[in-house]
């Protein structure tokens, strides 16, 4: 019997660098798409037809029509945000029912863990991490710290599971002697518990190793980036879960051996929101030009990104621990007006020169450019990869070099029709 393929899509930076749109462009080609960490702290935009839409916690493959999408048991699920985002789609004419399957083994974020969210963040003071205070942090400690609430539990004695750990929390708040009030929120989010039954809540595990068995492709979609991995990112700047490709196989219950190929999207520059360092981030006119040109602004919060010149230590380390098969890169046409174009080949740690990206890039970091010449050439309208300007094609070739690794998909706007698939 043939058995299925799983493919991984992930970021390769600080998040941010268009996987939403790139996981609808390949949809077409998978039967599944199923999102396997992280929760709504971090959006997915995506435009077509004249329309945008930023999803948070539902899969970006819900806008092919007949794809089941499947929330894996890594994600952290907020009852109350699922619904707001849920029925947006709906009203723009899109029927989730049938195709958005839910992980009993999702833990659920609560509305006290917002309020542990901000509170533990008003501790750390000015070593703040710069969480977007959705409440993702606590959901994963009481995950690990086996105090959790999982989407399975909505269906039995929920409300004894929900006093329970609630009043858990409300002990920890009372000790911190910080003030709130969830009446309004707590409402909302029951309100978005039963919403949730709506849907089919499933062993997400069996599910797609089912699926696998009968012969289709699964595409699994990750959410952040790889520097803000736990384990391997910018600790302790860093999400709450495992954002390379390992955390698909325990995010999801698969075995490492069902992963093909593994799709590493970055951006043609480099950019970060909130806290932690960034090695190559600008604060002159180029980064604030860079981020003007590129909206770089959070899908979700809002927030300015940093921004800065393309980081290939960095990346480097990424490709590595993902075990990244093919690059996607995304937002080529931001830089198509500059003259020269900068790219980090090495950093300089406390005046010794290393292409190795070290234990911590806090102090003492020096990155070492090299300079290539821009393309000066509006590439929006392109529709393959002969209409490149040769110095956008030596870019190319130089980031390939550097990376030991095929760049096979180019964005060049954020439409799902402004991207060149490479021969």
């Amino acid at each position: 019997m043939k058995t299925g393929k799983v493919d991984v899509l992930l970021g390769l930076q600080w998040g941010d660098e268009g996987k939403g749109k790139v996981v609808d462009v390949l949809t077409p080609k998978y039967d599944v798409i199923a999102r396997f960490q992280g929760g709504p702290n971090a959006g997915h935009t995506l435009e077509f037809e004249g329309e945008k839409y930023v999803l948070r916690s539902i899969p970006s493959g819900i806008f092919q029509g007949g794809k089941v999408n499947i929330i894996g048991n890594g994600v952290v699920l907020a009852p109350d945000l699922f619904m707001d985002e849920a029925k947006a789609l709906e009203a723009s004419g899109h029927d989730l029912h049938s195709r958005l399957h839910i992980s009993k083994k999702a833990h659920l974020i609560m509305p006290t863990h917002r309020v542990l969210d901000a509170a533990y963040e008003a501790q750390k003071g000015k070593n703040k991490v710069g969480t977007t205070g959705k409440g993702i942090g606590p959901t994963y400690t009481d995950k690990v710290s086996r105090n959790g609430l999982r989407v399975g539990d909505i269906l039995e004695n929920f409300p004894e599971k929900y006093a329970k750990a609630k009043a858990r929390h409300e002990a920890i708040l009372k000790s911190l002697n910080f003030e709130y009030d969830i009446t309004e929120v707590e409402k909302k989010w029951l309100e978005g518990v039963e919403y949730l039954r709506q849907f089919p809540i499933v062993d997400s595990e069996h599910e797609i190793n089912n699926i696998l068995k009968s012969g289709k492709s699964v595409l699994c979609e990750g959410a952040q980036g790889t520097m803000l991995d736990v384990d391997f990112g910018s600790y302790p700047f860093v999400t709450s879960s495992n954002t390379i490709c390992a955390g698909a196989c325990t995010g999801l219950g698969i075995g490492p051996n069902k992963i093909g190929e593994v799709f590493g999207i970055m951006k043609a520059y480099c950019t970060r929101v909130g806290a932690g360092p960034f090695p190559t981030e600008l604060f002159d006119e180029t980064g604030k030009l860079i981020r003007d040109l590129g909206h770089e602004y959070g899908a979700v919060t809002g927030r300015e990104r940093r921004c800065g010149w393309i980081d290939l230590v960095a990346l480097r380390y990424s490709i590595m621990v993902n075990g990244v098969t093919q690059l996607i890169m995304m937002k080529s046409d931001v830089l198509d007006g500059f003259d020269t174009i900068k790219a980090c080949t090495a950093y300089k740690v406390n005046g010794v020169e290393t292409r190795d990206f070290p234990y911590n890039i806090e102090e003492g970091i020096e990155p070492v450019y090299e300079s290539l010449p821009g393309w000066k050439t509006d590439m929006t309208q392109f529709t393959s990869e002969d209409q490149f300007p040769k110095a956008f094609k030596d870019y190319i070739a130089f980031l390939e070099k550097e990376l030991e690794t095929p760049i096979k998909i180019i964005s060049i706007g954020p439409d799902r029709d402004q991207t060149i698939v490479r021969k």
